[in-house]
């Protein structure tokens, strides 16, 4: 049982910091662990070394000053008397220390830089000997300080440690030798040893992947239970028919996936398939192969792309590789007149469209379809589970298939996606060439420029990408307006420069697109718009501004942009930043182009949260569950998860109950 934030006896004002971090309650209060820990101890002055952390005790000798300076930075600088030592400090975005005392003790950590000057990481105002030991350091958010969440923690936790239960099957705790839940909060919170650390994160990451699994495993039990068709009637002839004519040759992992794709539209049991592959791998036209055997069983398609150009681009596509056939195709968007869109919905119902592609005009009520047998939902990352099952509903029992770039390993496809099949396309078509990449340690391409225009010379075009639109207080970033203009006044009337971001109109961004395909525009200023499956064949180069702000992804997806020809492909990843975390991350796309070894780097990074967040709605996420460090842990609450999912007894219903939300628990799921 959850408790408020008043309730655990928490002051308002510490209440309404906590409710920034998105802390409510005293679930979210207890799980919210720390990112380290700090081992505090005592070293005297004459043993401190340069780089070397320290923890020293000293007396503030002077008032602390601070220096703002752009959006929530700050500097603070103060000086403390330790051993007879005058030391110089200075501790970053703690804008709060300008308010010590003089004469007040203060215990200072930090780097040790040598000279009597220190970089703090923290401080307290207490004694060496109060905080000695391990101590845990906490996220912050502004004016949220390290005092008031141990506090607040300490505080929850004493009141209510009694009624803390433990939700892990009994089994399970005895079988693995696991805490109790009110024992590991205790020991993650307040470790008196790293044994106490590891003990705490064992039994909640065990916690954490056996919710997810039991959430992943009713998901699946669910779909095979209750998703039963009659299986769609056509001949594999036929459709290798189409393939055979298409100018290229499937490569060995599109002939497998189509495989597993018909066979699926034959099965009795409804399709939920995920289609994952790097960029530029031919998933379109797998898709397209599977609409086709849906048409030839006399149902009709439909393709729903993330954006109007995709939704275009798509249109035109399918068109070309249908052109031997007798499919009538049509697109919608909200850019269409009322007139179009009203004789679009008549056919569609009167079974006079056989594939229909679109954005989310597609899932509005008043779009219906005669006998919908099919749904493919490209970058199936950006829409919401909602958006999906309202497509979905406008058929009966629809086969579904979602294509994802970019992939992510096999194995980890399999736990995040354990509700659904996955196919995995990893062999590329033969004759792409890998885009080179190189990493520039400024936000300008002044020292590249001699390059940029003798592709220009050589009648090619250029992406530049923005992280953000126009000049913001809030966001230091090169941004797409000012880098239009710039250019303008660079290229003068030599070449053409367009602009291109999500505020424009659709038909702003249409116009665009065309001249921008049509070489009436030679550079393109652009957002992150142009990431999903663009294709311009002369596009042969591509400049990303502020590239550490993306994620190693997002930046392999964009300049797979330049990948699209027979032309090597050039990027430069332009950025200013110091992080020496940021720049070795950037590296990994100078060692490679291969997207599943990126997206692996990338989750190892930065964590699966973008997968997870549209993964499914009231599936549990990891907070301390790594899904490459944890591996062992991962597979076995998958086996117990299935366990606990087939096997009734009243410490697994409960189990399933807190996992769903649902006290009464349908049967079904202990069958």
């Amino acid at each position: 049982m959850s408790y408020t934030l008043k309730e655990c006896g928490i002051t308002p004002r510490k209440i309404e910091l906590l409710n920034k971090a998105n802390i409510f309650n005293s679930d979210d209060l207890f799980s919210y662990y720390p990112f380290r820990y700090e081992t505090i101890e005592f070293k005297s002055y004459k043993d401190w070394k340069v780089s070397e952390k320290i923890a020293v005790e000293g007396i503030l000798i002077s008032a602390p000053s601070t220096y703002r300076y752009k959006a929530n930075k700050s500097i603070t600088r103060f000086n403390i008397m330790s051993e007879n030592q005058i030391l110089n400090v200075v501790i970053y975005n703690r804008p709060w220390a300008s308010q010590l005392k003089l004469e007040q003790k203060l215990v200072v950590i930090g780097k040790y830089n040598g000279n009597n000057k220190i970089t703090a990481s923290n401080y307290y105002g207490k004694t060496i000997k109060d905080i000695e030991g391990i101590s845990p350091i906490y996220p912050l958010t502004d004016k949220l300080t390290q005092k008031i969440i141990s506090d607040s923690i300490k505080k929850a936790y004493d009141l209510l440690k009694d009624k803390i239960e433990t939700t892990i099957p009994k089994k399970y705790i005895k079988q693995y030798n696991l805490l109790e839940k009110r024992d590991a909060i205790k020991l993650i919170h307040f470790p008196k040893t790293n044994n106490d650390i590891a003990l705490a994160l064992r039994t909640l990451k065990y916690e954490e992947f056996l919710r997810f699994n039991v959430a992943i495993n009713i998901l699946r039990k669910d779909n095979n239970t209750t998703y039963v068709k009659e299986g769609k009637k056509f001949n594999y002839d036929d459709v290798f028919i189409l393939a055979n004519n298409l100018p290229f040759k499937l490569t060995k992992d599109q002939y497998k996936v189509t495989n597993e794709i018909l066979e699926d539209l034959q099965s009795n049991k409804v399709m939920y398939r995920l289609l994952q592959g790097d960029v530029g791998s031919g998933k379109t036209i797998v898709a397209a192969l599977g609409l086709y055997a849906t048409y030839l069983s006399k149902k009709q398609g439909a393709l729903l792309a993330p954006t109007e150009i995709l939704a275009k681009q798509h249109y035109n596509n399918l068109k070309k590789i249908f052109r031997p056939t007798k499919m009538k195709l049509a697109v919608l968007y909200s850019g269409l007149s009322s007139i179009k869109k009203k004789e679009i919905l008549e056919k569609l119902v009167n079974n006079e469209i056989d594939i229909l592609i679109g954005t989310h005009s597609i899932i509005q009520e008043n779009v219906t379809f005669k006998d919908l047998g099919m749904v493919v939902a490209d970058e199936q990352h950006r829409f919401g589970v909602e958006q999906r099952q309202k497509l979905k509903s406008k058929g009966n029992k629809v086969d579904f298939l979602l294509m994802s770039a970019p992939p992510i390993p096999r194995t980890l496809a399999m736990t995040l996606y354990g509700d659904m099949d996955v196919s995995t396309i990893e062999t590329m078509p033969k004759g792409r060439k890998p885009v080179k990449t190189y990493l520039i340690k400024e936000n300008s391409f002044l020292s590249v420029i001699k390059e940029i225009e003798y592709k220009l010379s050589l009648n090619e075009q250029i992406y530049v990408i923005c992280a953000a639109i126009e000049e913001s207080e809030n966001y230091d970033a090169r941004n797409t307006i000012q880098v239009y203009e710039n250019l303008k006044k660079y290229f003068g009337n030599k070449y053409v420069v367009g602009l291109l971001h999500g505020k424009m109109t659709s038909e702003e961004k249409e116009e665009t697109m065309i001249k921008f395909s049509k070489n009436q525009i030679q550079i393109l200023v652009s957002t992150t718009v142009i990431e999903v499956g663009i294709n311009v064949v002369n596009a042969t180069v591509m400049i990303i501004y502020d590239a550490h702000r993306f994620g190693l992804s997002q930046i392999h997806q964009l300049r797979g942009r330049i990948q699209r020809g027979d032309k090597e492909g050039i990027c430069y990843l332009l950025t200013d930043t110091k992080d020496k975390d940021s720049l070795e991350r950037l590296k990994v796309l100078l060692k490679s182009n291969n997207g599943f070894e990126i997206a692996t780097e990338d989750l190892r990074l930065r964590g699966p949260g973008d997968i997870l967040g549209t993964r499914q709605s009231g599936i549990p996420g990891f907070i301390l569950g790594n899904l490459f460090e944890d591996t062992k842990i991962i597979n076995q609450s998958r086996i117990d998860a299935e366990e606990i999912v087939n096997n009734k007894n009243i410490d697994n219903i409960k189990f399933i109950e807190l996992v769903t939300g649902n006290k009464n628990i349908d049967v079904k799921y202990m069958d």
